[in-house]
């Protein structure tokens, strides 16, 4: 399983382990006066302040480590207070005072940190694991905790992975690899059978590729439970075709399949928890390459929907792999479907690069995801389904077009395009993201990021989870 390397915790001996004392800047004070003269010294002598994400050793009477003080802020962004101990912290085992562990809200998000500040991509080369081990407190916070941890593990490894050992069957056997390990059932459509079955667009997207495009359908759950569809925009790599990209937009192409390895994640997550949803995951699986059997601007092709497509733009092919499988998701009439996807970067112009694009057709949906996301240290910011810009999808001789005939709006005219397909859904959400890091902070390393998906299982948890 891909999120093999998170675990940095340990059931080790808590008599021998090192307490960690999580204090914050606004309680330092009254607790440095409980302190021991020797401790007093030493934090002035290392002028510690107890500022958040800040750590230090205190020695005890014979020179040893005796135990650890942490300064952190007691909101939503001190899972990453928390995952600064990881790599700050010598080679020992140690175990947090009960300010964390009798703190449930606290402690999941203390143990978060431990998970995700312990998390590293080596499977191309050896990275030295953390010396520093950590005892698990035993109880639920620490679960929840692990269940996220291991979710945006899998997300990141998924994106990490580069084309060459993360194409289309690759994808679809990470999702199979899933499926297996909770019992779901998954199908795949492949190649040629993706028209012949009515899925063009996709079919139109991937065929110019030599790996075959395919559509990996994944069920989860009691058909009677409430439906929550999950789709995932799965670009193994996206060279643009041919509208092809500068190199330099090239380089971390990779990762556009973000928006899959976000719903495998989000998946495991709510499949982990037992949530009582009948669950469906769809990933569009393709390549946008050049070659003689790739479609081309201005070719009009068909989709699921019926809806003819003019290609004002081979690099907007997101929008048309995604169009097919909404198409599915929303035949079902979902009370949820989630949309991810490395889509515009129009988004990240409007939004910057750690805060995703959300568009929603429900305000519930979009108020839940929003004010979640804030809540939780996992944000996303809702931007306006602006009608009066439906006009600028409009062509001459196809139904519509897959890009605007100007140059402004670039994620809400992406975003007009996919509504016009998840017509059907009671309430649907989509999420434009980076789904990178584009430098490592802790428990944050440079490479493929989890976004919007630990808000979202909030989100399913608590609409369903009851």
């Amino acid at each position: 399983m891909f999120d093999h390397i998170i675990p940095t915790t340990t059931t080790a001996d808590a008599q021998t382990a090192l307490t960690i004392h999580a204090v914050t800047p606004a309680g330092f004070g009254k607790w440095l006066e409980s302190q021991s003269d020797i401790h007093k010294s030493w934090i002035e002598a290392n002028r510690f302040e107890g500022k958040r994400g800040t750590s230090l050793l205190l020695p005890s009477n014979d020179g040893k480590a005796a135990s650890v003080v942490l300064g952190f802020e007691n909101d939503a962004k001190s899972v990453w207070d928390f995952a600064a101990l990881v790599s700050a912290l010598p080679k020992g085992t140690y175990q947090f005072d009960a300010t964390v562990t009798s703190d449930d809200e606290l402690c999941e998000r203390a143990m978060l940190g431990l998970y995700l500040g312990g998390y590293r991509f080596d499977r191309y080369r050896k990275i030295d694991a953390p010396q520093a081990s950590f005892v698990r407190p035993a109880n639920k916070a620490a679960d929840r905790a692990e269940n996220t941890a291991r979710g945006i593990a899998l997300t990141r490894d998924l994106i990490n992975v580069p084309a060459n050992d993360m194409g289309p069957v690759e994808l679809a056997a990470a999702a199979q690899t899933l499926a297996d390990e909770f019992s779901a059932t998954i199908t795949t459509i492949v190649g040629d059978d993706l028209e012949t079955q009515n899925y063009p667009s996709i079919y139109a997207v991937g065929k110019g590729s030599d790996r075959a495009p395919r559509l990996i359908d994944m069920h989860w759950g009691d058909e009677n439970a409430p439906r929550v569809t999950l789709v995932g925009k799965g670009v193994c790599f996206d060279t643009g075709g041919y509208d092809l990209k500068p190199a330099s937009n090239m380089l971390l192409m990779k990762k556009d399949m973000g928006g899959a390895a976000q719903v495998l994640g989000l998946a495991r997550m709510i499949m982990a928890a037992q949530l009582p949803v009948r669950l469906r995951v769809l990933i569009p699986a393709v390549e946008n390459m050049v070659s003689g059997n790739a479609f081309r601007p201005s070719d009009i092709i068909n989709t699921r929907k019926g809806v003819t497509v003019e290609v004002g733009n081979t690099d907007a092919e997101g929008r048309l792999v995604l169009s097919d499988a909404l198409t599915e998701a929303a035949s079902e009439d979902p009370e949820i479907l989630l949309d991810f996807a490395t889509l515009t970067g129009a988004a990240r112009v409007a939004l910057g690069l750690g805060l995703p694009a959300l568009f929603s057709n429900n305000d519930d949906l979009a108020n839940a995801l929003q004010n979640t996301g804030i809540e939780m240290g996992d944000p996303m910011w809702r931007l306006p389904l602006w009608d009066d810009y439906r006009p600028m999808l409009e062509s001459k001789i196809a139904d519509t077009n897959n890009i605007s005939s100007g140059p402004f709006g670039g994620a809400i005219i992406a975003a007009l395009f996919l509504d016009r397909f998840a017509k059907g859904a009671k309430a649907w959400a989509h999420i434009d993201l980076m789904a990178w890091n584009p430098a490592g902070t802790p428990g944050r390393p440079e490479g493929g990021e989890a976004q919007g998906i630990r808000a979202a299982f909030k989100v399913i948890s608590d609409r369903y989870g009851k």
